[in-house]
């Protein structure tokens, strides 16, 4: 199944379970600790941040594709028989994750992440999954420092992660992985761009692990 025809699946998929009847779907809630680092002066004050990372997700595996094929147009059912499982934000509002790292030193930052769009590549299926992705990012934090300038970070940006999910049971998950975010430089300080790239907030990655649990839940998708 390649990329597009994944991307499509999933595109076509709202529109159509919007129109159908209620069905249950598996949602799957995962939260856990993440530590962030903020590459550049920012790492060099304090390497690691802290912050809470998020997920709520419709999970649309391949027996449950199986059962509703009623909800899939005919002409894409073809594409769904050769797809092992499809997920699917309920909302672009709910956050993908929390900065929450007190100053225990000299810095401390709070803030939220949004990723209104993103794609995951399953490379494994089963027990074990392990999966690539990437997505488009909206970043707020308040950094307040002794040392460096207080700074309203407020930036787009890209994420390309990796992500390995250990199924335990039908209900209870657990996944750790890494994300790289690329956001447009920005000056300590001020909303404006550095003069230099590595004397800004540019690059910030991410190490999470995460506790997942599932259930059924019946709506209008």
């Amino acid at each position: 199944m390649s990329t597009a025809r994944v991307a499509l699946l999933c595109t076509l998929l709202l529109p159509a379970l919007a129109a159908a009847q209620r069905v249950t779907v598996p949602v799957d809630v995962g939260v856990g600790p993440a530590a962030y680092m903020f590459f550049g002066p920012v790492f060099d004050d304090q390497p690691i941040h802290t912050g809470v990372k998020l997920s709520v997700e419709a999970v649309l595996d391949k027996d449950w594709l199986k059962k509703n094929q009623r909800a899939i147009p005919t002409r894409y059912r073809k594409y769904a028989k050769s797809v092992d499982e499809v997920r699917i934000s309920p909302s672009i509002f709910i956050p993908d994750s929390f900065i929450i790292s007190p100053k225990l030193k000299n810095t401390g930052m709070y803030g939220v992440t949004w990723k209104p769009l993103g794609l995951g590549l399953p490379l494994s299926s089963g027990p074990v999954r392990f999966s690539v992705g990437g997505g488009l990012l909206l970043t707020y934090a308040y950094l307040y420092s002794d040392t460096l300038a207080n700074t309203h970070f407020l930036r787009p940006g890209a994420e390309l992660g990796v992500d390995l999910e250990l199924q335990f049971s039908k209900n209870f998950l657990v996944s750790l992985g890494w994300e790289s975010a690329l956001y447009v430089p920005q000056a300590l300080g001020s909303l404006g761009l550095p003069d230099r790239v590595r004397d800004g907030i540019f690059h910030v990655g991410q190490a999470y692990l995460q506790l997942h649990v599932r259930f059924p839940y019946t709506t209008h998708l």
